[in-house]
Formats: structure tokens, C-alpha cells, sequence
């Protein structure tokens, strides 16, 4: 009987028993590659494993090495297993691929041999798990309108206004709101808290270079370009805020807690503010692309991303409520983004 070997779809025959043992024993032909026999119709074409056919037949075949240990590392050769290409600089401007690897993959190294240990060191991190993060975002979320110029300029305003309304002025506790939050009230005051305390005023903060934005633009944004640069408003928040409990909160826990709060500090909690700014972000691109109902869509720009922040806020603090309410709250909001931008063809068709 006569087969067929197929390797990427593609025909290579047809070879008898005789010829397939000996293909296999040179390296040719592959145990794993399918055969199909000639006589099979074209319609009807099964196929099956050499190494099944070869067992049917009672025949054993082992495949030759080709030569020694040294003699094959010296066919492969020096100069592919260290090619001269990697000490030129031009290797490396050519394929940018093999600089964002080297980036991405050694920068937390970098930090910890170069960067002093403190509030710098956690901000290098920080920084680090935000480039990640705008790689995530860029392959999910960008639009043709996205540039890397006004997202690094988003992501730095918005960690300046953090600074100076947090840090340095102390505005946010101007908020009476946040008196309302401590954990010894019942929990009616400590959602009026973290919703008017919390949720407004960090998500109206969240906000602010968005509304820059969309001052000095000089085109209508589409809801998506809102969405993304929300994404990164939002996420800046997100670290600059992980850096600080870091720094203060994170380090009353034991080690296991703490280790686990410092990696959600960097991944999980900015990725929900930016979940609650780009649906901010999404409404905001209505509020100026139709603006005879501004009023209502930068009102929902605040109120729902605020209510959310809050009752988030209020339910984490408890175990069960965090598993049961807080964790299943947040694929909630990921999903309602996704349903946004989804259905923002019907918004457009309703508003016009």
C-alpha cells in the first residue's frame, strides 16, 4: 500500500512502507506527520499517524543522530547560536520588537539594582505595571485617533493633579462626605461616604484631564479615543494611589496580606479605576459630540462612575460582602464598558 504524507495541508507522495521507513529513520518524515493511502477517495480521506502505521505493520524504526554531540553543535554553529547582528546598534533600531522584550522583561531587575529603595523604587514599579497595562489597553481599546504623545501626557497631568490636590493642598479633605466613611457606622453613612465622599470626588478628579482634553481638541473624538485616554486618566490614578498605600496601609499587614495587596495595589485596583474613567470617558465623547443634551450625559459621566467607586468602596471592606458584592460589582463594570462601547452606534441614533 502506498501513502501520502501531509505536513501543513500540503501532499508529499506517495511513498510506500519500504520508503516511509527509510524517510523516517533519516529525519525526513515525522512519527507525528498524517498519512493518508492513495486508495482512499478524495472525500472520504482519512488520516492517520506514521507512527500508527508503522506499529500496525510491526515495524520499529529509530532515527539516526547525525553524528555526535560535538559534531551536531558544530553543523548548528556558532553563529546562529550567537549571532554577530546583536553587537550592532543597528540590530537593535531595526526590530524594536527585541528592545520592548528587553524593556518589559528586565526593567523590575533594572530597578532593583539601580533605584533606591523608598518611594522611588515603588513608583519605578508602578510605572513599569502601567506601561503593561497601556500595552493591554493599546491591543483592546485603541482607535485611530489614540497617540502615544497624549497618553503620556494624560497619564503624567492626572498624577500632577493627584499630587497637588491630595499631597500638597489636601483639598479632598474638604469633602465633609469623608467623615462618613469610617467602618465603625452603620452602613447607609458609609455609602453616603464613599459615594459622596469618595466616589465623586476622585472620579470628578479622574475626569479632569479629559475635560482638557476635550477643550483643546481640535476634531470630534469618537466614543472610543474618550475610552482609552479614560482608560489611562484613570489608570494613572490607579498607581499613584498604589503607591501610597504602599507606603502607609500596606505596610500594617503581615507578609503573605501584604505581598498580595501590593501586587493588587499595581494590577487589579488601577485596572477598576480605569474601568470606572473610561466609562466616564464614554459619555463625555457624547456630551460633546451632542451637545443639546450635555447636561444629562456629563451628569451620567460623574454619577455613574461615582456610584459604582462607591458602593465598591463600602463593600470591600468586609470579607464576605468583598467576595460576594465587591469582586462580582467589578466584572459587572468591565461588562457595562464593554455594552457601552458595544451600543454606542444606538446612543448616536438616539441623540441625533
Amino acid at each position: 500500500m502506498e501513502y501520502y504524507v501531509y505536513r501543513n495541508g500540503n501532499p508529499f507522495g506517495p511513498y510506500n512502507l519500504s520508503d516511509l521507513t527509510s524517510l523516517v529513520k533519516a529525519g525526513k518524515v515525522l512519527k507525528c506527520d498524517k498519512l493518508s493511502s492513495v486508495s482512499t477517495a478524495t472525500e472520504d480521506k482519512e488520516f492517520v499517524a506514521v507512527r500508527d502505521v508503522l506499529e500496525d505493520n510491526n515495524i520499529s524504526v529509530k532515527v539516526d543522530n547525525a553524528g555526535s554531540l560535538m559534531s551536531q553543535l558544530r553543523h548548528i554553529s556558532k553563529d546562529l547560536l550567537f549571532p554577530k547582528e546583536l553587537k550592532e546598534k543597528e540590530t537593535w533600531k531595526s526590530d524594536t520588537r527585541l528592545l520592548v522584550l528587553a524593556c518589559i522583561g528586565l526593567f523590575p531587575l533594572v530597578a532593583a539594582y539601580f533605584v533606591p529603595s523608598g518611594w522611588l523604587s515603588y513608583y519605578c514599579i508602578a510605572l513599569y505595571f502601567s506601561v503593561v497595562w497601556w500595552s493591554f489597553f493599546n491591543y483592546m481599546f485603541k482607535s485611530p485617533q489614540v497617540n502615544a504623545k497624549t497618553s503620556v501626557t494624560i497619564f503624567f497631568l492626572m498624577q500632577a493633579i493627584v499630587f497637588v490636590a491630595w499631597d500638597a493642598l489636601g483639598l479632598p479633605n474638604l469633602n465633609f462626605f469623608y467623615g462618613a466613611t469610617n467602618q465603625d457606622y452603620p452602613m447607609l453613612f458609609q455609602f453616603i461616604g464613599f459615594i459622596f465622599g469618595v466616589g465623586f470626588t476622585e472620579e470628578f478628579a479622574k475626569m479632569l484631564p479629559l475635560i482638557w482634553l476635550v477643550k483643546k481638541t481640535k476634531k470630534p473624538l469618537v466614543p472610543q479615543t474618550l475610552v482609552f485616554y479614560g482608560l489611562i486618566s484613570g489608570l494613572a490614578f490607579g498607581v499613584y494611589e498604589g503607591v501610597q498605600y504602599q507606603m502607609t496601609e500596606n505596610m500594617k499587614l503581615d507578609g503573605s496580606e501584604r505581598f498580595l495587596m501590593n501586587i493588587a495595589r499595581l494590577t487589579s485596583l488601577p485596572f477598576i479605576h480605569a474601568i470606572w474613567c473610561a466609562i466616564g470617558g464614554f459619555f463625555i465623547s457624547f456630551a460633546v459630540l451632542y451637545p443639546r443634551y450635555r447636561k444629562a450625559l456629563w451628569a451620567l459621566a460623574l454619577i455613574i462612575p461615582a456610584v459604582l467607586h462607591g458602593i465598591y468602596d463600602t463593600m470591600c471592606g468586609n470579607g464576605l460582602t468583598a467576595i460576594f458584592v465587591a469582586l462580582p460589582l467589578c466584572v459587572f463594570c468591565v461588562g457595562l464598558l464593554v455594552h457601552y462601547l458595544k451600543n454606542s452606534g444606538n446612543y448616536q441614533n438616539r441623540l441625533r
